[in-house]
């Protein structure tokens, strides 16, 4: 079992809902990536998703769009990122995925990111944009070396795409809570309830809900029918907020804890 399959199986032995913050590698910088890692390491993630910079991430509202660009003009890519990730793992076991597009991954050449992730100490990979019919290659490819595919849902998602990546995905279901770009909101959809329904009719992964998470009560509200709850762009702007305060990192982790339901 992967680090992400162990850390929801003891979420559900203990009773308890996951967190599943996202940030964009290298934004503002790398080093400092690397100590948002640590510090939502110790601020009670569950997993950690961290953004591949991508030119074009049309899934992506204008808080992420900026942070890719801001990454990218450092010349951020795979190579960096995995680097990170090699240096965190002295230090922290949290479960890490990459967030990307799939030109960037296609890019690097699938073989060898999944050889060079695994030895980094990345744990699973969510290509946005690859739809489970085209994905076969990539999911074998992935399984091999042992690292989980994540795969998307929305409430647009038909009966029997929602069987087919039943049938492929490994680690967790990510459902987003409504169609449309990220972002933050005042107000969840209630599609992603009825979503998380029908994707539990047809896996017994667990169902990590994201897209316009940005508040406790919103966490709370998630929590009450998922397994764990997903926060982006809320995150993204806390950075973009302070990114020039020296205590950046330490702000980022207040805040993350603030989310949590009982905080």
């Amino acid at each position: 079992m992967s680090r992400i399959g162990e850390a929801f199986t003891r979420l559900k032995q203990e009773g308890r809902r996951g967190f599943i913050p996202f940030i964009t590698a290298g934004d503002p910088d790398l080093e400092t990536t690397r100590g948002f890692v640590l510090e939502l390491a110790r601020s009670g993630a569950s997993v950690l998703e961290l953004g591949v910079p991508f030119s074009d991430p049309v899934a992506d509202g204008p808080v992420i769009q900026r942070a890719s660009e801001r990454a990218l003009r450092h010349g951020v890519g795979i190579a960096d990122i995995l680097a990170v990730v090699a240096e965190v793992r002295r230090e922290t076991d949290l479960p890490i995925m990459l967030f990307s597009y799939f030109n960037p991954l296609m890019q690097f050449g699938v073989e060898r990111l999944a050889a060079e992730a695994v030895r980094a100490g990345v744990d699973g990979v969510l290509a946005t944009d690859l739809v489970p019919e085209e994905s076969g290659e990539f999911t074998d490819v992935l399984a091999a070396h042992g690292l989980d595919q994540i795969f998307l849902v929305a409430p647009t998602t038909s009966d029997a795409r929602l069987r087919m990546v039943a049938e492929r995905a490994r680690g967790f279901v990510y459902a987003v809570s409504r169609a449309g770009v990220t972002g933050a909101r005042a107000d969840l959809s209630v599609e992603a309830e009825k979503l998380v329904e029908r994707v539990r009719r047809v896996s017994e992964l667990p169902v990590a809900v994201g897209f316009g998470i940005s508040s406790q009560a919103h966490m709370a509200d998630v929590w009450r029918y998922a397994d764990a709850a997903v926060v982006g762009s809320a995150l993204v702007a806390e950075i973009e907020k302070h990114a020039d305060a020296p205590d950046l990192v330490s702000r980022v982790g207040t805040f993350a804890r603030s989310l949590l339901p009982g905080a």
